[in-house]
């Protein structure tokens, strides 16, 4: 069974950056199209950033140009890197498959304030 365990979420002011880590077990990682999700109070869950096993990426238009995801297939991790942060941020991001796996992991909480 798949397992997700996200990290490095945190408290920041609007502006500043966080870098969001997810290290993922029991699938054969480098073949899988990994995506971040973040879902705010009140709201669906929504992809914001996907990476496919040859690194190709999309954004939602939302984060596109502030956020970076990246994949260490050695490391069974996938990354977010997240700059310039806004309010608007704020939310439980977690990370699954682009075609979500079964389960999902706790996420990690992203407070940006203004």
């Amino acid at each position: 069974q798949v397992q997700l365990v996200e990290s490095g979420g945190g408290l920041v002011q609007a502006g500043e950056s966080l870098r969001l880590s997810c290290v993922v077990s029991g699938i054969y990682f480098s073949r899988n199209v990994m995506g971040w999700y973040r879902q705010a109070p009140g709201k669906q869950r929504e992809l914001v950033a996907g990476i496919t096993s040859s690194d190709n990426t999309n954004y939602a238009d939302s984060v596109k140009g502030r956020f970076t995801i990246s994949r260490d297939n050695a490391k069974n991790t996938v990354y977010l890197q997240m700059n310039s942060l806004k309010p608007e941020d704020t939310a439980v991001y977690f990370c699954n498959g682009v075609l979500p796996f079964n389960n999902w992991g706790q996420g990690t909480q992203v407070t940006v304030s203004s």
